[in-house]
């Protein structure tokens, strides 16, 4: 792999610049802030396009990532489209020599996952996704009591999301284009268990909950699922289990619940939260999170191709939550629990 002399030898591109969260401005400010060098926009809209032109003047403006591929000297390109679109886009621009980075998930399928991964070290480059969410100030502060044992050793973690409301009529909740419901924060979710929980995936039960907000939507037969749910068993003995619903009338608090020996971990925006039962009594604690440190993928990835620091989100780790998601929603069709394929 080609290593650059300083972080601005490094030119970068992004693909999409929707108005959407206005992710094409925030990724091409995160790669400039690791010294990285932005030069092209990828983007179907020309509206969208002029915006690129205030935003950053004097940069390259391409329709189609062929185009930049074919006229632009840009090393590596972010991937900011649609869960579907993710595994082709970024297979053109693999294949093509540039080193890559997905927004999550980094595809909708293991398969794909897969081909990513392999057209990466054919080109002798990267493939990553932004897992920013890596470095939370919740699951930070977790890996730190988990260090210090306060919970002591994890015997299952529960992963929800979600509760009662018709889904937004827009391409994440459309199945075939976001993979489904569990695709989106089930993808960050999983992350953060696979943090606390590194052992082997074992199986995988996925179980769905379909067609009550379906005629209320835009895509009807289309539409993500009311509710996924599933469990994954880890080599360990460990489990997780995930829900990420829309038909909840009394949702869960915090985001995850980590079950100890020692005690319950609950993981929450603001902060974490250890209860703890000694015979009658039950003690609560409360620990503020620290700040989120997000910027730190695009620091990673400067400093490895810079000095060969070692990648922290690899498209290997990157596929680990994709089959977790993938068996699910196979073993959901089903009925039957399906064994992983590696990982």
């Amino acid at each position: 792999m080609k290593r650059y002399k300083q972080a601005s030898e490094i030119k970068v591109g992004v693909v999409g610049y929707g108005g959407a969260f206005n992710m094409g401005k925030h990724h091409l400010n995160e790669m400039k802030q690791a010294g990285m060098t932005p030069v092209a926009v990828t983007e179907l809209d020309p509206e969208r396009l002029k915006v690129a032109t205030t935003d950053f003047p004097g940069i390259e403006t391409y329709s189609s990532l062929g185009e930049m591929l074919k006229k632009s000297d840009v090393n590596l390109i972010t991937i900011i489209t649609p869960h579907n679109s993710h595994a082709p886009l970024a297979l053109q621009a693999l294949k093509a020599g540039r080193h890559v980075v997905c927004e999550k998930p980094l595809a909708i399928t293991t398969a794909e996952c897969d081909a990513m991964i392999a057209a990466a070290k054919k080109s002798g480059v990267i493939i990553s996704t932004y897992h920013n969410r890596h470095w939370d100030g919740w699951i930070m502060q977790a890996l730190k009591h988990q260090k210090e044992g306060l919970f002591g050793d994890i015997v299952r973690i529960e992963a929800h999301m979600g509760g009662y409301g018709k889904p937004g009529d827009w391409w994440r909740t459309s199945r075939e284009i976001s993979g489904g419901v569990l695709y989106d924060w089930g993808c960050h979710l999983l992350e953060y268990c696979l943090q606390l929980i590194p052992s082997d995936l074992v199986e995988v039960a996925g179980f769905a909950k379909t067609g009550y907000w379906a005629p209320q939507t835009k895509w009807k037969a289309d539409t993500i699922e009311d509710e996924g749910f599933a469990v994954a068993r880890f080599k360990s003995g460990q489990w997780v289990t995930l829900s990420i619903t829309n038909i909840d009338a009394n949702p869960k608090r915090g985001m995850l619940e980590v079950t100890g020996t020692k005690g319950s971990y609950i993981m929450d925006w603001g902060h974490n939260e250890l209860i703890v039962k000694a015979g009658n009594a039950t003690t609560v604690t409360r620990f503020p999170n620290p700040q989120a440190e997000g910027w730190r993928l695009y620091q990673n990835i400067a400093d490895h191709l810079t000095k060969g620091e070692k990648l922290v989100i690899t498209g290997e780790w990157a596929r680990r939550p994709i089959h977790i998601i993938d068996l699910a929603v196979q073993s959901a069709k089903k009925g039957t629990t399906l064994k992983a394929k590696y990982h």
